[in-house]
C-alpha cells in the first residue's frame, strides 16, 4: 500500500516497515516520524510519444483550439508509469518511504518525431515512529 497524503498517514496505526506500507511525500519530513536511514536517490523515467489516432487529433485541436484530451490522456498515463518505477526502485533498495517526491517533463527529438520525457524522482528513505 502507498500512503501520499498526510491526513491518511495518520491513519497507520503500526510502524511502516512492518506492515509493507510505502510512505510518499513532497516534503522532506514525516510528521510522526523519523528518517533513520538514507537509501538514495530513486527514480522513475519514461519516454513516451502521441500514438498516430493521438497525433491526428491533437493535430485538429491544435487547429481549432481546446484541450487535447488524447494528449492529456498520454500525459497522465507517462507520469503514473513514471511514479510506479520509481516506487519499485525504492523497494529494490528496502526504502519504506520516499521524501521530496518531485516530477519533471521535457520534450524529446523534434518537431517531425517529438516525444516526452517524464521523469519522477525523490529520496529513498527507512522511516520509525517516534
Amino acid at each position: 500500500m502507498v500512503i501520499a497524503n498526510r491526513e491518511i498517514l495518520d491513519l497507520a496505526v503500526s510502524d511502516a516497515p512492518d506492515c509493507g506500507i510505502m510512505f510518499i511525500t513532497t516534503t522532506f519530513d514525516i510528521e510522526g516520524y523519523n528518517i533513520v536511514e538514507y537509501k538514495g536517490l530513486v527514480r522513475g523515467i519514461i519516454v513516451r510519444a502521441p500514438t498516430i489516432s493521438q497525433g491526428i487529433l491533437g493535430g485538429l485541436k491544435f487547429i481549432i483550439g481546446g484541450q487535447i484530451g488524447s494528449y492529456t490522456e498520454m500525459c497522465e498515463q507517462a507520469r503514473q508509469h513514471a511514479y510506479d518505477s520509481m516506487l519499485a526502485h525504492a523497494a529494490e533498495l528496502g526504502a519504506n518511504a520516499i521524501v521530496g517526491v518531485r516530477y519533471d517533463a521535457s520534450d524529446v527529438g523534434n518537431a517531425q518525431s517529438s516525444a516526452t520525457e517524464v521523469l519522477c524522482y525523490g529520496t529513498a528513505v527507512i522511516i520509525q515512529k517516534k
